[in-house]
């Protein structure tokens, strides 16, 4: 199937693109080659393929959310400036 200049035009249109003579025939021909390739994907005979709705067959193989405790407040606090009612104290940022 071959797509027109006068397609493309359409095409620009409702897409409101100002498309030179030039682009007109190239995205012609660039979609003409597009619908063709779609037409060869289609003929492709898929009887014996299985259907498949992902690449693998994982399904929800994320980690168990626990609460694990890594490093202790304590430790964590000897890291800060300054500190105030075992919390980070930082300076004021908003006036």
């Amino acid at each position: 199937m071959a797509i027109s200049k006068e397609e493309v035009e359409h095409i620009a249109k409702l897409a409101s693109l100002n498309l030179t003579e030039e682009e007109k025939e190239r995205y012609a021909n660039d979609m003409t080659e597009i619908l063709e390739f779609a037409n060869m994907i289609n003929s492709v005979n898929t009887d014996e393929v299985n259907e498949t709705i992902g690449a693998n067959e994982n399904y929800n193989v994320f980690r168990k959310d626990e609460i694990v405790q890594t490093v202790d407040k304590e430790t964590l606090l000897q890291n800060a400036p300054s500190q105030e009612d075992g919390m980070f104290r930082i300076p004021k940022v908003i006036n």
